[in-house]
């Protein structure tokens, strides 16, 4: 039976935690301090839960402005398209 080179501290059903476990033992890529991290990379990361959080939360938005934008267009449509009598 193979066998993984990952050794895992973590349960596999969290994969962000895993994926991070991975890139840590194969790849040898650290975390890097909160103090490296500037701009953009401070508050969208995949590094800290906070970082996760963000991505998901932008995600969600970006659904949902869309769904929003979708929606208002749709409504106009209908206005214009509604019959008017002008007898």
């Amino acid at each position: 039976m193979p066998v993984s080179p990952v050794k895992t501290r973590i349960p596999l059903t969290s994969l962000g935690h895993l994926i991070t476990e991975v890139k840590k033992q194969l790849f040898g890529i650290e975390a890097p301090a909160s103090s490296e991290l500037i701009g953009l990379r401070k508050y969208f990361n995949s590094y800290t839960l906070q970082g996760r959080r963000n991505y998901v939360l932008a995600t969600y938005g970006v659904f949902a402005l869309t769904a929003a934008a979708y929606w208002m267009h749709r409504q106009h449509k209908k206005e214009n398209q509604a019959p008017s009598s002008t007898a």
